[in-house]
């Protein structure tokens, strides 16, 4: 699921530079919160529960 949530998070912020100038600086922040979940859980190991 994380991972679903940080392609849909990248695929908005590719959005936010064309489209949604409005929104882009939350995209922003939301798709570098997204990389700091996935690289703690790259980094801690953890597995999501299945």
């Amino acid at each position: 699921m994380i991972w679903t949530l940080a392609v849909v998070l990248f695929v908005l912020w590719l959005l936010g530079f064309g489209v949604f100038h409005v929104a882009g600086g939350l995209i922003h922040l939301l798709l570098v919160l997204a990389v700091i979940v996935v690289l703690y859980r790259l980094i801690t190991g953890r597995r999501p529960v299945a």
